[in-house]
């Protein structure tokens, strides 16, 4: 009996996890993973903390050599292998070896696009040779040569989003000089007012150059080179340049291969994570998945959901029958000393997706007051008004943050009350948890 061919194409977050649950699922089928890079199985929201030494290695973030991963998964991989299109009538991958340009196709039963995501980037500063990104190891790496090669001292980062800052923040630890620019008239702009404030406070605290709200950003270039960003007339002096200004979804592979697309232009994805044709899954940040707030397609390119989606994906490529439910955002993001927490809806999202909306908002605590290592913790409830329902939450404080946004996530999925809050049993110890839980403040506040 012949086996079932069984290929991944995309190596981060997704591919791995759905290439070992296929071989696992079906541990007779030829299961090979394609990466167009020369790294598999990587970690990605830690490079920031590369720059200023946290992680000391950046090999410390490639989980599995291709070696290692057959050794311990047995699936074939194959990285610096570009797949430049699909034969979808005769089911093949056509594919360019990147070592020595050869080219190869390749026959398939079951076909897993986990292609992720891509970074946006200026069209002006596309090809310019002191302009990059922070997607990958490869992106770190060419930024680290580049600083060494070169007496860098001003660093332009675009965009205050999570990336932004926490790049921002890792080269100011190591003494650049860090300008940051925003296009809105807060860092954080996804983010609740309030926090956005915040965090401007905390960032301006740390002798980081923030530049809000600009009109107009102009780059003097020669030679493919930045050698200044004139903002609104002022003329800045900058070294290289680092734009952190979002990302969208690689889908151009399926896409030429005439997979339908949603309004993002991720993959359209069923609740098995087939796409239109039904021969090919796709998973991670490549495809747009139900959110389980407005109950409509989004796109939330989250590590950890595409790792629970690659397994998803590889075991019914494989024969399995399991499900993507909807998902809750539950997002976090370390600011200095402080991390910020957004759950679910914004307030801006709840009232585009035509909720009714009411919040209650609270300055907390995070420990007794008499305890050393006390501060304030900022939290936000956005909830529906007549229901009481939550629909999304936002914190900033310092870690436990993180276990406000969990549990809030949960009530979410719950389709909880607002109400609920008060009646939780919230834990208490002076030297690690306030007296009275924020969450049960909000609730109360809600109440009255």
């Amino acid at each position: 009996m012949r086996k079932q061919e069984i290929i991944v194409v995309g190596g981060n977050a997704a591919g791995p996890s759905a290439a070992a649950k296929a071989k696992r699922e079906n541990p007779s089928a030829n299961v090979k993973l394609f990466e167009a890079g020369p790294f598999i199985s990587t970690g990605t929201c830690e490079l920031p903390y590369l720059f200023s030494g946290v992680i000391d290695d950046y090999k410390k973030l490639v989980f599995f050599s291709p070696e290692e991963f057959y050794e311990e998964k047995k699936v074939s991989v194959y990285t610096n292998h570009f797949v430049e299109s699909i034969n979808n009538r005769e089911k093949k991958i056509f594919v360019v070896n990147r070592n020595d340009n050869s080219k190869i196709d390749l026959p398939y039963d079951k076909l897993i696009l986990t292609t992720g995501s891509k970074a946006k980037i200026p069209k002006d500063l596309i090809g310019i040779k002191n302009s990059f990104t922070l997607k990958n190891i490869s992106d770190f790496l060419s930024i680290k040569n580049y600083i060494e090669s070169n007496n860098v001292r001003n660093i332009l980062i675009l965009g205050a989003g999570y990336i932004g800052i926490e790049t921002a923040e890792n080269l100011r630890a190591m003494n650049y000089n860090v300008i940051l620019v925003e296009k809105a008239e807060l860092p954080m702009p996804s983010s609740e007012k309030e926090i956005s404030s915040l965090v401007k406070d905390r960032i301006e605290k740390e002798n980081i150059e923030l530049h809000l709200q600009f009109i107009d950003m102009k780059f003097n270039i020669r030679d493919e080179k930045i050698y200044s960003v004139n903002l609104d007339g002022r003329l800045i002096d900058v070294c290289m340049v680092i734009s952190s200004i979002g990302v969208e979804p690689n889908s151009q592979l399926a896409i030429s291969s005439s997979l339908a697309v949603g309004k993002f232009k991720g993959i359209k994805v069923d609740g098995k994570l087939r796409t239109s044709d039904p021969s090919i899954y796709a998973a991670g940040d490549c495809i747009e998945i139900k959110n389980a707030v407005t109950n409509q397609y989004d796109y939330l390119p989250l590590a950890t959901l595409a790792h629970a989606q690659g397994h998803i994906a590889g075991s019914n490529a494989a024969g399995g029958n399991n499900f993507n439910d909807p998902v809750v955002k539950n997002a976090a993001v370390k600011i200095f000393d402080n991390v910020l927490v957004s759950v679910g809806l914004s307030s801006i999202q709840a009232n585009q997706s035509g909720f009714q909306t009411k919040f209650v908002d609270a300055i907390v605590p995070n420990l007794v007051k008499v305890m050393p290592g006390n501060a304030n913790t900022y939290g936000k409830i956005i909830y529906e008004k007549g229901t009481n329902r939550i629909l999304g939450a936002e914190f900033f404080g310092k870690s436990e943050v993180i276990g406000y946004g969990d549990l809030i996530s949960a009530l979410i999925s719950k389709k909880e009350k607002i109400d609920f809050l008060e009646k939780i049993n919230y834990n208490y110890t002076p030297p690690n948890s306030p007296f009275i839980n924020i969450l049960s403040v909000l609730g109360r506040k809600a109440k009255k």
